[in-house]
């Protein structure tokens, strides 16, 4: 499962949106990493397999939950 994870970056006014194969706590880990000093770049792999690297010295915040679930079709409101 899909695991979203929204990343803001210092003096930037968007945050970077990930949806990662990774499990959570694998992501969790390697947060703990990057801003713990054991690695200079936060690294994260999106679901389609491709490498999101975020310098640690830049990250404001990371936030780690399940990706929304799109509604397809009508229904009452």
């Amino acid at each position: 499962m899909a695991v979203e994870v929204k990343i803001g970056v210092q003096h930037s006014p968007r945050e970077i949106t990930v949806e990662s194969g990774q499990a959570a706590e694998e992501i969790e880990r390697a947060v703990a990493d990057a801003l713990g000093g054991k690695e200079p770049l936060l690294s994260l792999v999106d679901e389609r397999g491709r490498k999101v690297l975020v310098p640690a010295e830049k990250i404001s915040y990371v936030e780690i939950g399940a990706p929304a679930v799109r509604k397809v079709g009508f229904g009452a409101v």
